[in-house]
């Protein structure tokens, strides 16, 4: 019923349209599937992954400003998304950052400025629900949990959604989840991640969706490619620019270079990210924010989109993130699109964490040093290129 073809015109055609509004009125009459894999519209902004299944909400995102960049489809209009890897912001109930937390991302702040700013959030915000993963004695175990009230410093900064589509997500159990989901609603911010959730956010008056991956079982299927597909496609229907956040890869010091086929990581498959990202995009997805291997990765542009494989180690307060070397290194994305999805250009600011997690922007630029040399080496072909002030292009 629907096409993946990347031949189908980027300004969404009406077949797609059609498409997935005739799926959205199955499911609302009923029809869906009670399998987790299969797609379930959510509204942007709650219901969790355990809520009732019905249409999609449209969410209403901050206005930007909005820059000129030559025509598409009849406007000079772009709007600028930014997006960062993995934040932490501390581990309670002991490892807490100073002032409660006040004031943890204003020397990034300046970075996180644009139309749509979205990041990776890996703990819950929840007061103990007594459901931690790791139980009264953790050995080799590690779950992490920052208080309710800490959705305030994620606004503060400047954030505008976050992603729970990752390994972290059910630290704290369903509860955990649906009271991180409840705190970043309470201060004004979306959430993705949960299975068949699309968040659709109105930004300066063209509507993106963002979709969230991994390869738990409260998220999007990372590894189910075709129902991955499926998701995307839906979206789609619902919206003119589609991006993809998506937790895979395997993890550590030693994890910068993407490799072709599946990664595993202590016996757990953590998908294809080459495979997965191809495919997204050609059901049409257009920009792929990767995170998870907890180091930064290269950058490729395929068939006019662009996919970051991973941004790193954005901020581990209270030390939850190990801060030296390549994983103390982390960045803000920041990519221009058209109305029709297709990438225009972006810059890379490269943060690196201090020894007790808290970001800042790193003037000697060794992330952006890092990206550069892996994304040549990764991808001749289709690899991004830098300038050395962080400014992307495509080949």
């Amino acid at each position: 019923m629907y096409s993946s073809a990347r031949s189908v015109p980027r300004t969404r055609s009406r077949l797609a349209a059609l498409c997935g509004a005739l799926l959205v009125a199955l499911l609302a009459a009923g029809c869906g599937s009670d399998d987790p894999a299969d797609p379930v519209w959510r509204p942007a902004g709650g219901g969790g992954s355990t809520g009732a299944a019905g249409p999609t909400g449209t969410g209403t995102g901050t206005d930007g400003t909005v820059e000129q960049a030559g025509e598409s489809g009849g406007t000079g209009k772009t709007i600028s998304l930014a997006a960062t890897g993995d934040v932490i912001m501390g581990n309670a109930p002991k490892r807490l950052p100073p002032n409660a937390g006040k004031g943890f991302f204003d020397q990034v702040k300046s970075a996180l400025d644009a139309d749509l700013v979205m990041g990776n959030l890996e703990e819950p915000l929840t007061d103990d629900t007594g459901a931690g993963k790791c139980g009264p004695t953790p050995k080799n175990c590690y779950q992490f949990r920052a208080p309710p009230g800490y959705a305030a410093h994620l606004r503060d900064a400047g954030f505008d959604l976050l992603n729970q589509a990752n390994n972290h997500g059910y630290d704290y159990g369903p509860q955990g989840y649906e009271n991180t989901q409840s705190a970043l609603e309470g201060h004004g911010l979306k959430h993705t991640g949960a299975p068949g959730e699309i968040t659709v956010v109105d930004v300066a008056g063209i509507k993106v969706a963002v979709v969230g991956f991994s390869s738990y079982p409260w998220s999007n299927s990372l590894t189910d490619i075709q129902a991955a597909k499926q998701v995307i496609t839906m979206a789609t229907g619902m919206a003119e620019v589609v991006v993809v956040q998506v937790h895979m890869g395997a993890e550590g010091a030693d994890q910068s270079r993407v490799k072709p086929g599946t990664e595993m990581f202590f016996g757990e498959n953590r998908g294809d990210p080459v495979r997965f990202s191809h495919a997204v995009i050609d059901a049409g997805a257009d920009l792929v924010i990767g995170h998870g291997p907890h180091v930064l990765r290269g950058m490729e542009v395929y068939q006019g989109r662009l996919i970051a494989y991973s941004l790193g180690n954005f901020s581990g307060g209270g030390k939850s993130l190990q801060s030296t070397g390549r994983l103390g290194w982390g960045g803000v994305l920041k990519v221009a699109l058209k109305p029709d999805g297709s990438f225009v250009e972006g810059t890379f600011t490269s943060t690196a964490m201090n020894g007790v997690g808290r970001p800042s922007i790193d003037p000697a630029g060794k992330g952006l040093g890092l990206i550069r040399e892996v994304s040549a080496a990764d991808f001749p072909q289709t690899g991004a290129q830098f300038d050395t002030a962080g400014r992307i292009t495509a080949r």
